[in-house]
């Protein structure tokens, strides 16, 4: 991140302490149209509950998306109205162009 120079102002959330509500949770669905796109498929939590990824719909997604932090894929960069989630090296490229065209 150093090496972005960002003149704009930037909000960190910590999700630990201030946990998405299902308002917050709407307003990223209204940009993805889908909850699966938010959802960390490699969450730890998965293997205790022993849920199958594979089973899931869009609400039980939603549901464990606000149940546990853990479910949300993260990073989350919201920048000129663009969301970039995640840190796949892709993700991260993208997210590094935008923000250098600031």
């Amino acid at each position: 991140m150093k090496k972005w120079s960002i003149n704009q102002s930037i909000f960190l959330v910590d999700i630990k302490k201030t946990p998405l509500d299902d308002e917050d949770l709407d307003q990223l669905y209204l940009i993805t149209n889908s909850y699966e796109k938010l959802f960390n498929k490699r969450a730890q939590l998965l293997k205790k509950k022993n849920i199958s990824v594979k089973s899931l719909i869009e609400d039980d997604y939603k549901k464990l998306i606000l149940e546990h932090y853990s479910f949300l894929k993260r990073p989350i960069l919201m920048f000129n109205n663009k969301l970039f989630i995640g840190n796949s090296p892709n993700i991260v490229e993208n997210a590094e162009v935008e923000l250098s065209n600031k």
